[in-house]
């Protein structure tokens, strides 16, 4: 049976080899990212494991005849058209854990590269500028935190903030009334949330009813000179309406490890296109933008990429598949 990896590194090739020694597979590792114009690379893989970055859509799956399991090495997988696998009998499982603290840590990172200042120190220093102007910041004890969506990331979160000092509080679909009485936060409706936070931190998943969550309606709520944190889905916010609200000052910063189209800015090549879209062309172009504004901190989406994650990434993507090949899946989506 043919198993094709996408998107690996040396060392994780290194890693699996020795774990699916034992499988019976036919092991090929790919660096690149499987897409339409990277589908061959999987002819007649039975067994395909993928990242963030591969796209998985109903075309290239009708041309993969003989899949029958895909092992995302994450939590998320709106990269898969799961209802193409449902249709195609294709069992696909995911990572539903790994690196809460992780994400939650760097979370609170840019959270304090924004309060502090840290990234303008940064510059300015290396520049052999030591003055202070423009590097005040503000203490986060006392300061209240919205966390929307209080799942296994947004509590890691919850129990940070508190040890700042912080007020939390949390809208999410499911509540813990135990939990929220535990931790000392408070469930309240999103619109609340976002009049009374001065930081806003997203952890919920992407899908059709988070798609822009964050807009102009929403942006319209928050309070002035307000953060806003986004360590879970680009989608989740509308690219225009952020840096609309960050040219009016509705928001102080924002700390962005996802970008909507973050793709795009990795492969600027698709800008050329002439086909491209341009409602996409118009996203990249405002990414670009936030690229270089002195109260947005970006990171190219590494809130997960911790030496201990992504070990964990990809134990559990090796159960996966032991799990699927024993006819006993686990982790199914």
């Amino acid at each position: 049976m043919k198993a094709v990896f996408f998107e690996t590194a040396p060392w994780e090739r290194r890693y699996l080899t020795r774990a699916l020694a034992k499988s019976k597979l036919r092991v090929r590792f790919l660096a690149e990212p499987l897409t339409d114009e990277t589908r061959r690379l999987a002819d007649g893989a039975a067994v395909l494991s993928v990242f963030i970055y591969s796209t998985l859509t109903s075309a290239v799956l009708r041309r993969l005849p003989r899949l029958t399991f895909i092992a995302t090495r994450s939590t998320g997988f709106d990269h898969i058209d799961v209802a193409a696998c449902r249709r195609r009998r294709i069992a696909v499982s995911n990572v539903p854990s790994y690196g809460e603290n992780t994400v939650a840590e760097h979370t609170f990172a840019l959270i304090l590269a924004l309060s502090r200042n840290i990234h303008k120190a940064y510059v300015k220093t290396i520049k052999g500028d030591f003055s202070l102007e423009g590097l005040q910041g503000f203490d986060l004890k006392g300061k209240t935190l919205g966390v929307v969506g209080g799942g296994h990331i947004g509590l890691h979160v919850i129990k940070m903030a508190k040890g700042f000092g912080m007020e939390v509080l949390v809208h999410d679909a499911r509540q813990n009334l135990f939990l929220s009485e535990v931790l000392d936060y408070q469930y309240v409706p999103l619109d609340t949330l976002l009049r009374r936070s001065d930081i806003v931190s997203l952890h919920v998943p992407y899908m059709p009813a988070t798609h822009h969550l964050m807009n102009r309606r929403t942006f319209g709520l928050m309070k002035r000179g307000s953060l806003l944190i986004n360590t879970a889905r680009g989608g989740l916010v509308d690219t225009a309406s952020l840096v609309q609200a960050l040219d009016e000052g509705r928001l102080g910063g924002a700390g962005l490890d996802v970008l909507e189209g973050e793709e795009l800015v990795k492969e600027e090549r698709q800008l050329l296109s002439k086909d491209f879209p341009k409602q996409k062309l118009a996203t990249a172009l405002r990414n670009h933008i936030l690229l270089h504004r002195e109260n947005v901190v970006i990171t190219p989406h590494i809130a997960f990429d911790s030496t201990e994650a992504l070990q964990r990434i990809l134990d559990t993507t090796v159960t996966n598949i032991a799990g699927f090949l024993s006819g006993a899946p686990v982790n199914l989506v």
